[in-house]
């Protein structure tokens, strides 16, 4: 069964729903889990070179940020103790789905787990669904976690 869980976390609430159901997961099946935080350069993902001036400033608070996030989630993984660590990603134009296909060929993960908000429609089309490039794009099976106001705790 699945021992090598790898969860992608920002810190935000769906997200950390996520992590939540692959530390169950892990626990059920003794496995381990690994947190994946992906860092952009601002500079791409704002669409604008104006803002290199403010990168040299702006990529360390990221990082540190990144940082933080994964450290709580480990905390909140040993708490109920499961193993994890984690991987800071730093990509230039770096979409998470070739992030976490990526860290799971590399890890060797089995199972990836990644909450999400289930958007349908027109928000989806202009918000894009990183849950959607994850899905099509992942050579392992992908558990999609949504938010409570989303429905269905699971996809």
């Amino acid at each position: 069964m699945y021992q090598r869980i790898l969860v992608p976390v920002d810190g935000s609430a769906t997200s950390m729903r996520g992590l939540d159901e692959a530390i169950r997961l892990a626990k059920l099946t003794g496995g381990q889990v690994r947190l994946l935080n992906l860092v952009e350069d601002p500079t791409m993902s704002a669409g604008y070179a104006s803002f290199g001036a403010y990168a040299g400033e702006v990529l360390p608070m990221l990082r540190s940020a990144g940082e933080e996030i994964l450290a709580k989630g480990r905390a909140r993984a040993a708490e109920a103790g499961v193993a994890a660590d984690s991987q800071l990603f730093e990509g230039l134009a770096t979409r998470l789905a070739d992030a976490v296909e990526q860290e799971v060929r590399r890890w060797g993960a089995d199972l990836v787990v990644l909450g999400t908000h289930g958007r349908r429609g027109a928000s989806r089309f202009f918000l894009g669904s990183d849950a959607e490039q994850v899905l099509r794009s992942a050579p392992v099976p992908v558990l999609l976690v949504r938010t409570p106001e989303a429905g269905t705790a699971a996809v």
